[in-house]
């Protein structure tokens, strides 16, 4: 489909953002709207899981039907049956009366079943055979009913980790994933989409509220997108509506900023002190490593070029005092810094990677990595074509 077919889902269900991992979503919830395959999507909490389901079941045959979301991780392990698939009076204490469950009652329509990994083995083995025939029993019955549902399920956990574990069935698995969603967490997404969202959120509040929507200066908003988000897109919408109804002052600092985000999840983001001694942020303790290591092959060329012109006799040492001097006596020939490059080929791969990290923090904006680098955008350029980057 094209972002024109897309465009009136986004605005109807108020999604935000052009993100392309989310775009291929809300594309493949409409692809398959139509039939009856069931649909897994997974992502981590706050990012919006729940609206997929309902865009599935608005563009579906089944629109005019029941649809029933449930939270399978809110209901107690002894009622969950019960409440899935009904049970008869007396069937256990409590039981005064015959109930119809969810299955029951959406019998022709949708059912969303949020954080699926939650249920428990027995509930998941009635999912099974839901599944695969249609078919149920009540708790306390005897009887096989048949029902016609749509299931989209949810989780924010990794199903394939808990089948490793044996706490999810492999066939259920299967049976659920047969058209899988993935949903970006939000510092996965563009800068422009976290902007976007929290305008949107300001936004609104403003209008629920009647007063002015917040801003931030330029500041606070590299803080907004430098900060990780755990919570996701929830997490950005609390904080912003949080500000809007405390803040005098409609234009945050990103002083004011900090107080509204917790310090453990800028903290724990590695800083590391450039050559320059200023302060470099990084996403992960392997990006660590990969401009420790850039650095140290600028190092292991400069001391070869060096310990090469000294043999060579194009560098003199004098001794003063204790102290090492070098006078360049000639430049290096071109043919001699090919040698020293040679020498060093094992670390191209790692300059390679943290060029390709750069280049992908900035969303591709070459003078942003160069600056990020410590080089120059001619020397970026270079290296770009040189290690096919483009």
């Amino acid at each position: 489909m094209t972002s024109k077919d897309i465009l009136p889902v986004k605005q109807r269900f108020g999604i935000i953002g052009n993100d392309e991992v989310l775009m291929r979503a809300i594309d493949v919830a409409l692809q398959v709207a139509p039939t009856d395959l069931s649909v897994l999507i997974t992502g981590e909490s706050g990012v919006g899981k729940e609206i997929f389901p309902q865009i599935i079941h608005q563009n579906s045959p089944r629109k005019h039907k029941q649809y029933i979301a449930v939270n399978c991780g809110a209901i107690p392990e002894g009622t969950i049956d019960s409440e899935l698939f009904g049970h008869i009076k007396g069937s256990f204490t409590g039981a005064l009366d015959d109930r119809k469950g969810y299955f029951e009652v959406a019998d022709g329509g949708t059912i969303f079943l949020d954080e699926v990994g939650e249920l428990p083995s027995s509930t998941q083995a009635r999912l099974l055979r839901v599944l695969e025939s249609g078919e149920f029993i009540k708790v306390g019955s005897s009887k096989v009913q048949k029902t016609d549902v749509r299931i989209v399920a949810a989780t924010n956990i990794n199903l394939a980790e808990a089948i490793q574990l044996q706490s999810f069935r492999q066939d259920l698995y299967y049976r659920l994933s047969t058209v899988p969603i993935q949903i970006p967490a939000l510092r996965e997404r563009p800068a422009e989409d976290i902007l976007l969202l929290f305008r949107k959120f300001a936004s609104d509040c403003a209008e629920k509220y009647q007063m002015p929507a917040i801003t931030l200066d330029d500041e606070a908003c590299r803080m907004l997108l430098r900060y990780r988000w755990p919570g996701n897109i929830r997490e950005l919408k609390n904080v912003t509506e949080r500000m809007s109804v405390i803040e005098r002052d409609r234009t945050l600092t990103a002083n004011e900023l900090q107080m509204y985000l917790p310090n453990l999840e800028i903290e724990k983001l590695p800083v590391l002190m450039s050559r320059d001694n200023s302060q470099k942020v990084f996403q992960n303790e392997r990006e660590i490593l990969y401009q420790v290591l850039f650095d140290l092959k600028k190092d292991v060329n400069d001391l070869k070029g060096l310990v090469h012109d000294i043999m060579s006799g194009n560098i003199q040492i004098t001794v003063d005092e204790g102290n090492v001097y070098t006078h360049p006596l000639q430049s290096m020939s071109p043919i001699q810094e090919a040698e020293s490059v040679e020498e060093t080929l094992a670390l191209d791969e790692v300059e390679k990677e943290l060029i390709r990290k750069a280049l992908e923090r900035h969303n591709g904006r070459r003078k942003n990595a160069a600056v990020d680098l410590k080089i120059s955008e001619r020397t970026l350029y270079r290296k770009i074509k040189e290690y096919g980057l483009e």
